[in-house]
């Protein structure tokens, strides 16, 4: 499946440039690994699209509804969430 989404200049940018490997969507859409996320480039403080757009594959989905298995929703509503960009490191020896 193909999903089509706005996103604003400074993380299309970031995810041009490889430095967001992540995208923090509201879960009203459905999409499963495989599918493509088309994301098209919104100019800054506006609705607009620039046109430029990248089809990046969706690799792995997690609703953060599923948190609420393992904190309470006091926990949550205190601290909320953190999203982190992470990547295996390399080790040669």
């Amino acid at each position: 499946m193909k999903i089509e989404k706005k996103v604003q200049q400074k993380y299309f940018e970031a995810v041009v440039e490889g430095k967001k490997p992540f995208e923090v969507r509201l879960a009203d859409f459905e999409c499963q690994p495989g599918d493509t996320l088309v994301l098209k480039e919104q100019k800054q403080r506006t609705k607009d699209l620039t046109g430029r757009e990248i089809e990046c594959e969706v690799l792995y989905k997690f609703n953060t509804k599923e948190m609420e298995k393992f904190h309470t929703k006091e926990e949550i509503e205190k601290h909320g969430f953190v999203v982190l960009a992470i990547r295996k490191k390399s080790r040669f020896e």
